[in-house]
């Protein structure tokens, strides 16, 4: 038998790391998805067609890619809690004038702005995660990150709808940035500089630097892998709540607690995925997870009329084969990069990501089809087995990652 892997407490200082870029990554991911629970009064209130909005939510995603592109060269030239800094503080002023936005054109013109500097805190926290926390206590670090994305589920949609209801679509975005203010000053004021990857630099240009990144067979491994993760997580997003209300019978009152149970499981499961994370096999997790996910997907799509209880119960059981990929998923692929290319590496990472999430809305949108506004989806079951061909490909993808980090590992121990 295999000695079971001994589980190190994390010091204060690294709960306090931990909490802070949690709370960074809940701030931001809340800006993205608060578009989504305001559509319809953003429609209503600016005289929007559908297209419209649909640029909107579009302009956020496009701009990070191309920011993360942008930036990855310069990505591992600075000290990462400067460059988290900078960006932060360009997300908070996007976010304001989010708010302050009059105009369809000016509520564009914000969410580019936005996504500028949002769209890369992602990378540069998972950079700084990479940097302070071993690949065996790293599972468990991004299953505390991850949390992120439930709070805001549980958080971000019921609370944007309420008070988007007492003092306009305006007043959410308003509370992101005084949330992501009061972490700024957290981040300037208590967080260490990190800058242990500076020391490693060679004198390439940035865009040397990006060319090097990206011309590693192994980092252009982990690039489809990831945009392939986004492909398939995404394409069901975009439609989740019209066939939630159109095919499941749903109310439009029912959906926030659809969104906030669901978002409850995922804060309970995240968290022990990341324990498991650090005790078994990544990849035997990832793909136990990966089937779960499948099997779930193709009888959730494949659902007519059902029973509120029944759909959250569903819903909850899906998203935790959803959520449970990434937490081994990331690890692995963070593995991949030497320490002088992790932050250019994750850059690009993260763009790809977000570039594939818009591609798979596009792609999910040309597949589903709806007469009219009120009546069912239509091929939104096609939609689910396209996603298990994905996912199946994402298995495939994972192994050799899995196989080239074990065998990175072995050589750093010679």
């Amino acid at each position: 038998m295999k000695p079971e892997k001994q589980t190190i407490p994390f010091t204060p200082y690294q709960k306090f790391v931990i909490f802070l870029l949690t709370i960074t990554q809940f701030s931001v991911i809340l800006d993205f998805m608060i578009m989504s629970p305001l559509g319809d009064m953003l429609m209503k209130s600016m005289n929007l067609t559908t297209t419209q909005f649909g640029l909107a939510v579009s302009a956020y995603a496009i701009s990070a890619g191309l920011s993360g592109l942008l930036t990855a060269g310069f990505a591992d030239r600075y000290d990462r809690k400067s460059l988290l800094l900078f960006f932060y503080v360009g997300f908070i002023v996007g976010t304001v004038l989010c708010g302050l936005a009059t105009s369809y054109w000016l509520l564009i013109g914000a969410r580019i702005f936005t996504g500028i500097f949002g769209g890369v805190i992602g990378s540069i926290s998972m950079a700084i995660i990479t940097d302070l926390f071993d690949i065996h206590h790293r599972g468990r670090v991004m299953g505390f990150i991850q949390m992120g994305f439930g709070a805001s589920q549980v958080l971000g949609i019921p609370i944007s709808l309420y008070i988007a209801n007492l003092w306009g679509w305006q007043s959410p975005f308003m509370l992101v940035a005084g949330l992501a203010a009061i972490t700024g000053v957290l981040i300037f004021s208590k967080l260490q500089p990190v800058t242990k990857h500076l020391a490693l630099q060679h004198d390439r240009n940035a865009f040397q630097h990006l060319w090097q990144t990206i011309s590693k067979r192994h980092h252009r491994m982990g690039f489809l892998a990831t945009a392939l993760l986004s492909l398939g997580g995404f394409m069901m997003m975009p439609f989740g709540s019209a066939f939630a209300i159109n095919n499941l019978g749903l109310t439009n009152a029912q959906l926030p607690i659809l969104f906030m149970l669901t978002g409850i499981g995922t804060l309970i499961i995240m968290p022990i995925i990341g324990k498991l994370s650090d005790k078994i096999d990544k990849f035997k997790l990832f793909t136990v997870a990966s089937v779960w996910m499948m099997v779930m997907v193709v009888i959730y799509t494949n659902l007519a009329v059902t029973p509120f209880y029944l759909v959250v119960v569903l819903n909850i059981i899906m998203m935790m084969g959803v959520m449970s990929r990434m937490v081994p998923s990331s690890a692995l692929v963070s593995a991949i990069p030497d320490m002088q290319q992790r932050g250019a590496f994750m850059s690009i990472n993260s763009s790809l990501q977000q570039i594939a999430g818009g591609f798979a809305a596009a792609f999910a949108g040309m597949v589903v089809v709806q007469k009219d506004k009120t009546s069912p989806l239509q091929h939104y079951n096609t939609l689910g087995f396209i996603i298990v061909g994905i996912t199946l490909l994402c298995i495939y993808m994972l192994f050799r990652i899995n196989v080239m980090a074990k065998s990175k590992a072995k050589e750093s121990t010679l």
